[in-house]
């Protein structure tokens, strides 16, 4: 059976044919002539024609090789394209970036960092997915994103965490209340008024629910909401108060219908951070993306 010529003897081929000079090709390709000369000898056995025709002073092309030529040009370009994109791949500027993100981070720490990453990667796709907490991890376990920015596991079930930010929690009411009551904010606050929580299950109510048995304060929810918009509504709308990380206020909707007030201590906050599959090695682009996410975390902690 004949063998398959290899790319390297093909690439000599078109040499010699270009410079119609096999001493040339030689030099060029830091090859000694008589070793160019048996690649040259054993791909024609390998095709079963002559390519040259040649004597002590010409090279030229046989009706053989030139009708090859073309077809070795065609295939050396496309495998240089080829390997010329997997470069970009494996140093991180071309691919696919999949990540997740807790609501308030994908819509207020996430799109600066994505902005200035597709300046400088501008052939990397991110895709961006927003969910709960418990969602996002399950989600990172079903290989459905590459890594997320949200709260730390419940369990270390194989996840790697990296804190990037403290997200203290505040009192949220209406501009009218917050007039009487000064900073910081007795936890008592929350027996006296009514409270507005988020839905069961959510990280924010798991957090709200902790600071509560933290201080000792049985407090039931009037009303419990899945988006922090309507959390926002019922707020400005004087139905009650809430407590809420200070990540999550530019999503109420109700921009200058409500106010905010540091609590007494105990001070109550959650770290988020990036969270990923401890033994799972990100793609080059996730990885560079990556890099941007801690590198603009660290500047904010400096400025």
């Amino acid at each position: 059976m004949p063998r398959t010529p290899s790319l390297s003897s093909l690439r000599l081929f078109l040499q010699v044919a270009q410079t119609c000079s096999f001493s040339e090709t030689a030099r060029l390709a830091n090859l000694s002539q008589p070793a160019l000369s048996r690649t040259i000898k054993l791909l024609e056995e390998d095709l079963g024609v002559r390519l040259f025709d040649r004597n002590s002073r010409n090279v030229a092309l046989t009706a053989a090789g030139a009708a090859l030529m073309p077809t070795v040009e065609r295939l050396a370009g496309d495998f240089d394209l080829a390997f010329q994109a997997l470069r970009q791949t494996f140093a991180g500027q071309r691919g696919r970036v999949i990540v997740g993100a807790l609501p308030s981070a994908a819509a207020h720490v996430l799109p600066a960092i994505i902005a200035g990453f597709r300046q400088s990667h501008p052939h990397v796709e991110i895709i961006l997915r927003d969910n709960l907490s418990g969602a996002l991890y399950q989600q990172m376990i079903d290989r459905m994103i590459d890594f997320a920015i949200t709260t730390p596991p419940d369990i270390d079930n194989g996840f790697r965490f990296d804190p990037l930010m403290d997200d203290e929690c505040v009192l949220v009411c209406r501009h009218e209340d917050a007039a009487a009551m000064p900073a910081p904010v007795a936890w008592s606050v929350f027996g006296e008024h009514p409270f507005i929580a988020m839905a069961p299950r959510s990280s924010v109510r798991l957090l709200t629910d902790t600071a509560f048995a933290k201080t000792d304060l049985a407090v039931r929810p009037l009303y419990e909401c899945a988006q922090l918009a309507t959390v926002g509504g019922l707020v400005s709308a004087g139905l009650g108060i809430t407590l809420l990380p200070k990540s999550t206020l530019p999503l109420l909707g109700v921009a200058g219908d409500v106010a905010w007030r540091t609590m007494a201590p105990p001070r109550i906050s959650r770290a988020i951070g990036v969270a990923r599959l401890d033994k799972r090695t990100p793609s080059p682009a996730a990885a560079a993306f990556l890099e941007a996410v801690m590198a603009h975390a660290a500047t904010d902690a400096r400025s």
